[in-house]
Formats: structure tokens, C-alpha cells, sequence
């Protein structure tokens, strides 16, 4: 059984730092792509960023340069770091989880059925 869990996440002030963590288990951590998207209020949810099996990673143009994801198949935990925060970042941040199908990674997570229970991020002007 697929099980993401998020780190607690906060509330910063604007140009602030925070990582995120998304311990997982239940699945072959090193196999699966692992994804981070989130949702601001009355916004449907977005695409942030994602790192496939290989380490490729992908990043959304509004967080490109600021955020970084990696991952430690050790520890089977993805991780995102967020720097310079803005308060247009603040949302509910969610990672996902799935195996590659040749389809687009960014794809392949967006229809993903695995999902981490989400982590709130305030951001504070």
C-alpha cells in the first residue's frame, strides 16, 4: 500500500526558506517518479515540480531558479527546498508518487492515484 506522508510545513515571511519532505513507503521508492504539486485557495491544484527515477527533474516557470527537488532512494523520502518564498506560493503543497509509463512524467503524476495528505505553506508579505 502506497503511503506518502509530508512534512510539516509553516508559515515564513516573504524571501524565507523551507524544505519540505515526502517520507514514502509501501512501493519501490528508487522506481517511481515522485512529484510535488499544490493548492492556494479557490485555485485548482498545480504542478510544482517532480524528479523521475533517473533524477531528471521538472519545475514549474513560476518556480523555476527558487525551488529545487531531489530525492534520497536510502531513505526513500523526496524532498523540495524553497527558497526566496513569495506569498503567492502559499498553498497546500501535496507529493505524489507513480511508476513511469512512457508518458510524460509531469503527466503520469498529475493522474496519479497516490497522494500524501498535504502540508500547509503560509507565506507572509
Amino acid at each position: 500500500q502506497v503511503q506518502l506522508v509530508e512534512s510539516r510545513g509553516g508559515l515564513v515571511q516573504a524571501g524565507a526558506s523551507l524544505r519540505l519532505s515526502c517520507a514514502a513507503s509501501g512501493f519501490s521508492f528508487s522506481l517511481y517518479a515522485m512529484g510535488w504539486f499544490r493548492q492556494a485557495p479557490g485555485k485548482e491544484r498545480e504542478f510544482v515540480s517532480a524528479i523521475n527515477w533517473s533524477g531528471r527533474t521538472y519545475y514549474a516557470d513560476s518556480v523555476k531558479g527558487r525551488f529545487t527537488v531531489s530525492r534520497d532512494n536510502y531513505k526513500n523520502t523526496a524532498y523540495l527546498q524553497m527558497n526566496s518564498l513569495k506569498p503567492e506560493d502559499t498553498a497546500v503543497y501535496y507529493c505524489a508518487a507513480d511508476v513511469e509509463d512512457g508518458r510524460d512524467t509531469i503527466v503520469v503524476l498529475t493522474t496519479s492515484r497516490n497522494w500524501g495528505q498535504g502540508t500547509q505553506v503560509t507565506v507572509s508579505s
